[in-house]
């Protein structure tokens, strides 16, 4: 029988960590996430399964093959009020693509060291080392490779830590805690959420879950890049905090994502990115915004969306609509004179 694809809305006060593992098993298992997830568990999920027909695990092939799609920056990045959050208040919302980071792990018995190609990988080289130590396992040679530039907020390093660990995980013929992953992680550089089957709320910083909102409906992104780079950490240390009066904003959204996603409520979800973009141009200004969004309304589209800690802007288009091929195409004209060559970016569905 195919797996039905279901969207799910959990926040941290719902209804337990026992649903939340059970909905997360669940979205992992779909065939849109499935290829990727195998070697993961999520916490919890060993209890949730026992007695059901599916507990046992998935066979996995030794290949040593990972796996992590990337995100078009944020629908949503902020901070929430003091006291509404675990421990850090800054959060995000991911906007899951269909462009990815890939490793190839092989094992080289005896040494606990992992050479990684290209060398400058030197976050994915700590994180397999790390990795590889925590799960008794020799190390040895790692190859990524990667659709997703660097620098431009679609969560490249993230991408690749979270393939490598996959990878990893895959030649071992392991099941490995995603809570393990988020660690080793935390360890090295503020993260996305990309190691999750769909859309979560996420204190990057902590490298944490705060809820899995469900799955992106199908969106096409049609992004222009304003150039240069941008790097997680040095980002992260200059950003500062963001006032009581957006923090009440920010909270706000996340409650209208919480609603919109499952619903795959697209008007919405084009509000808050919107929304979220406009808030951070207080802070940290986008050239093209304006430009952005004025071609956004002219067509039509659902609205803009923006790499918070990144250089990419994109205008939001439902791909179900009778209009989208008409939509795109002046999308696309109007915007090339911002940038020569923009690109359609597809949310993973």
């Amino acid at each position: 029988m195919p797996i039905q694809r279901v969207n799910y809305s959990l926040g941290s006060s719902d209804l337990g960590s026992s649903l939340k593992t059970k909905d997360l098993a669940h979205a992992a298992a779909d065939q849109v996430w499935k290829p990727d997830l195998c070697q993961q568990t999520f916490d919890g999920q060993e209890e949730v399964e026992a007695g059901t027909e599916d507990r046992q695990p998935p066979n996995h092939s030794s290949n040593g093959d990972g796996r992590c799609c990337g995100t078009f920056g944020e629908l949503l990045q902020g901070q929430l009020p003091d006291g509404s959050a675990s421990s850090d208040t800054h959060f995000l919302v991911t906007m899951p693509i269909a462009l990815f980071a890939r490793a190839h792990f092989i094992p080289i018995a005896g040494t606990s060291c992992v050479t990684v190609y290209p060398a400058y990988k030197v976050k994915a080289q700590r994180l397999a080392e790390s990795f590889v130590l925590a799960l008794g396992v020799s190390g040895g040679n790692l190859l990524l490779e990667s659709e997703l530039p660097e620098g431009k907020g679609l969560a490249s390093s993230s991408a690749d830590l979270v393939a490598t660990a996959r990878s990893i995980a895959s030649s071992f013929k392991r099941r490995v805690r995603t809570s393990l992953i988020e660690k080793l992680m935390a360890k090295i550089e503020p993260s996305d959420g990309v190691m999750y089957p769909g859309v979560v709320a996420y204190q990057q910083r902590a490298c944490s879950l705060l809820s899995f909102l469900g799955q992106m409906p199908p969106l096409a992104i049609v992004g222009i890049d304003e150039g240069g780079t941008v790097e997680t950490v040095d980002y992260d240390q200059r950003r500062g905090e963001a006032s009581n009066r957006q923090r009440a904003q920010y909270q706000e959204l996340l409650e209208q994502a919480r609603i919109a996603i499952p619903q795959g409520d697209t008007a919405s979800i084009g509000r808050i990115a919107t929304a979220s973009a406009l808030l951070h141009q207080e802070r940290v200004p986008k050239e093209h915004l304006n430009s952005m969004r004025k071609v956004s309304e002219e067509v039509g589209a659902l609205g803009v969306i923006i790499a918070h800690s990144g250089t990419v802007i994109g205008i939001l288009l439902d791909r179900t609509a009778r209009d989208f091929p008409r939509k795109m195409q002046s999308v696309v004209d109007q915007v090339t004179p911002f940038n020569n060559s923009p690109r359609v970016y597809l949310t993973m569905y």
